[in-house]
């Protein structure tokens, strides 16, 4: 990428007041505006923070496919970042931004890299973030695998349903809690046992409103119904505290079409022969003529 005219000029003065500015935007639309000069910044909407404590190693760039990378490294702050937030999560994936600007007048700057959060690292009251270039996203396996279970996530565009009609969501105040992790409920019983196994917590209130857990089991009882997430919430979890329990789907044919009459969007195959059909063997009263073997 070239540089600005007005920038290059700058740079060739030979006394320049350059400095580095970031940008993240995390996935629920907050952002946070760093930079590394003694005083604070603004452009493009953002105030750049220069009381963060935020600093950044060299940015590895490189021609052709290859991975950007970089590392940010700051201390943890209230007025910037929590670390009960990054704990969370609520971080993960985020967007990042920086910019080479010339403090003097930031409208003299250039866009160095453009990326993500990866790896975050925490101690000592300090974090360490892993940046990734965009071509981060080529490093993920891509198509479709030719597999009996359905390869769609339930409610995405291919596979279509819609999960905010009703009998596929409730959304209700949390009774009791444990660990960030088991929820129950006293009476709950407009839903069959294990509806929601396999599906979505979303909390919509309280210290972890915004985040996200996937239902490990689901089970209904005399006792009422407990809700068991897979990995306990980054955040704590009180009784009044309204979550969203959304439908799961265990990707069966039989589920896609019992569940959710939705067969016709199925994402599987699953007249596969699966692994004790290659160990067969002719036996009298079969029909081997080569056609198919479900009838």
């Amino acid at each position: 990428m070239g540089l600005p005219a007005e920038l290059e000029a700058h740079l060739k003065t030979g006394a320049t007041s350059l400095c580095r500015a970031w940008a993240v935007v995390r996935r629920d639309g907050q952002t946070y505006g760093f930079t590394d000069h003694d005083l604070d910044l603004a452009f493009e909407g953002i105030v750049f923070k220069a009381d963060s404590g935020l600093s950044a190693g060299a940015i590895q760039q490189a021609t052709g496919l290859s991975v950007d990378n970089s590392e940010a490294v700051g201390a943890l702050s209230d007025a910037a970042l929590r670390e009960e937030d990054i704990q969370a999560g609520r971080f993960d994936g985020a967007e990042v931004r920086a910019w080479l600007v010339n403090w003097a007048d930031v409208s003299q700057r250039v866009l160095q890299f453009r990326g993500s959060l990866g790896e975050l690292k925490r101690a000592g009251g300090a974090f360490q973030a892993e940046l990734r270039g965009l071509t981060e996203a080529l490093n993920q396996p891509l198509g479709r695998v030719y597999q009996s279970p359905c390869g769609a996530v339930l409610g995405d565009a291919a596979c279509k349903v819609d999960l905010t009609l009703p009998g596929y969501f409730a959304e209700v105040p949390v009774e009791a809690v444990e660990d960030r992790k088991v929820f129950r409920f006293a009476d709950m019983t407009g839903f069959d046992d294990r509806w929601f196994e396999r599906g979505r917590v979303v909390m919509l209130s309280g210290a972890a409103e915004g985040l996200i857990g996937l239902v490990k089991n689901d089970r209904l009882s005399g006792a009422g119904r407990a809700v068991e997430l897979w990995e306990a919430l980054g955040a704590s979890v009180a009784a009044g505290d309204v979550i969203r329990l959304e439908a799961g789907c265990d990707k069966r044919s039989e589920t896609c079409r019992l569940k959710f009459d939705n067969l016709l969007n199925f994402q599987g195959f699953p007249h596969i022969p699966g692994e004790d059909w290659l160990m067969g063997y002719p036996a009298e009263g079969q029909p081997l003529d080569g056609g198919s073997l479900f009838q």
